[in-house]
Parts: structure tokens; sequence; C-alpha cells
């Protein structure tokens, strides 16, 4: 129940937080601070004010933010693995490569590196084909 509304509930601000409306409502809320400071003579309660604010809310959106990065990677990731299946010459072992260390995943990039390498020569043939040589 708290996963599904904090889903929800993140997805909603996330949305809203990335809007344009949203950052001149911010910027707005910005100035009105600042132009106050004279009638609260610049005293330490009045700078107060802003420093808790952005720091609750930048704390806070830490978690809304990394929660849909999680998820988007996720499906990314999802339609990724769909996309090697259904390509033949695909190296199906590549499904699930995000699970691999640093070095493993070096390893495998290098791996393709030199796949590619190998298969260039039959593309540079289809490029001078299609380019007249040039």
């Amino acid at each position: 129940m708290a996963a599904g509304f904090f889903h929800q509930f993140s997805s909603i601000v996330s949305r809203g937080a990335g809007k344009p409306a949203t950052f001149a409502a911010a910027c707005g809320l910005v100035v009105l601070w600042a132009v106050s400071g004279p009638l609260f003579g610049f005293s330490q309660t009045w700078q107060l004010v802003i420093n808790t604010a952005t720091t609750i809310i930048t704390f806070l959106m830490v978690f809304v933010v990394q929660h849909t990065q999680n998820r988007d990677g996720e499906a990314v990731q999802a339609k990724l693995d769909d996309l090697i299946m259904a390509l033949r010459r695909a190296d199906n072992r590549l499904i699930g490569a995000e699970q691999l260390t640093g070095h493993e995943l070096h390893k495998l990039r290098k791996m393709i590196a030199e796949r590619v390498e190998n298969d260039a020569a039959p593309l540079e043939q289809v490029d001078s084909r299609i380019t007249g040589g040039r």
C-alpha cells in the first residue's frame, strides 16, 4: 500500500518539478524572500527561513528523483533486453549486463568493440557502395 502511494506520489512530484512553471514559482518565492529582507532587517531568522526551506525540499526531492530514475532505468533496461532478444545476431548474454561488476563491464565493452571492429570491413564496403567510393 505504502509503496504504491509513494510510486504515485513520486511520479506526480517529479513530473511537476520538471515543469517551467514550477521553476518560475520557485524563482518567484526566492525573489519574494529577497525583497522581504529589508522588512525583517535581514535578520538571522529571515536567512534561516530560506536555508531551512531549501534544505528540506532538497532532502525530500533526492528520494523522489532517485525513485523515478530507478523506475525509468528499469523500464529502459527491460526495453533493451527485449530488443536484444528480438535480434538474431545479438548476444543474449548481454541481457542482465547491468548486474556485472565494473571490471566485467570493461571486459564486455572491450569484447563488443573487438566484434564491431571485425564487422567493420563489410560495413565499409556497404558505405563505399552507398557513397560511390567517396
